[in-house]
């Protein structure tokens, strides 16, 4: 059985956006069956969930004696399991894991920044003067992607693991516009979220923290 290990609860401000959303959608797209671990900060900041993720970090991955961590490398070995997920010519295989590492290298570092600098730090003095250069490499970034997906309706030919890997990327920044004012962008995006696979794993993820939600004191 394969086992994911997710928080058993986060501040509303970020759910959906936990990265466990990433191997519940490749596996529901891959129609394999899962089952969850939640765990506390307690439990996965201790020395025995270190044994499963030495940096003490969400999600992990469990297959009988296999564990991974980081998500987008789970997410490669879910699509290697499913011909739906990553194409069996080599050459296109290559391209749909280039625009893997493309989403977690290229867009979700400025686009991570730029998000935590304002929901958390953007009465801050620091936070004032770095966010134009903060908007500035997200919207180059941005405006390179959607020249790319311009005509396509997915990164590459047909929809891939590429495309769970970018488009939950793509709603980290939910707090803004940078996203919907470009239209490619967001119509991707909306694709690629009206996939019943994506839909059951983003109210199974919200589910597990609404049944998690802490009682007010």
């Amino acid at each position: 059985m394969i086992r994911i290990y997710a928080a058993r609860w986060v501040p509303p401000i970020v759910q959906g956006l936990v990265r466990d959303l990433r191997l519940r959608w490749a596996l529901d797209e891959a129609g394999l069956e899962y089952e969850e671990v939640l765990l506390n900060r307690e439990e996965w900041a201790s020395d025995a969930f270190r044994r499963l993720q030495p940096f003490n970090q969400i999600p992990v991955y469990e297959e009988d004696d296999l564990i991974l961590f980081e998500s987008g490398a789970i997410v490669l070995h879910i699509a290697r399991k499913a011909k739906a997920l990553l194409p069996s010519d080599e050459n296109r295989q290559a391209r749909v894991t280039s625009w893997m590492f493309a989403a977690l290298n290229t867009m979700e570092p400025p686009i991570q920044t730029l998000t935590m600098m304002d929901l958390f730090s953007a009465g801050e003095d620091w936070a004032k003067i770095r966010r134009p250069a903060a908007v500035k490499a997200v919207e180059t970034r941005l405006d390179a992607l959607a020249r790319h997906l311009d005509g396509s309706d997915y990164l590459e030919d047909g929809f891939s693991a590429a495309d769970i890997l970018m488009t939950t990327v793509l709603r980290i920044p939910r707090h803004s516009d940078l996203i919907g004012k470009r239209r490619i962008l967001d119509s991707y995006v909306k694709r690629c979220e009206a996939r019943p696979a994506f839909k059951k794993a983003l109210a199974d993820q919200i589910a597990s923290f609404k049944a998690n939600e802490p009682v007010a004191a």
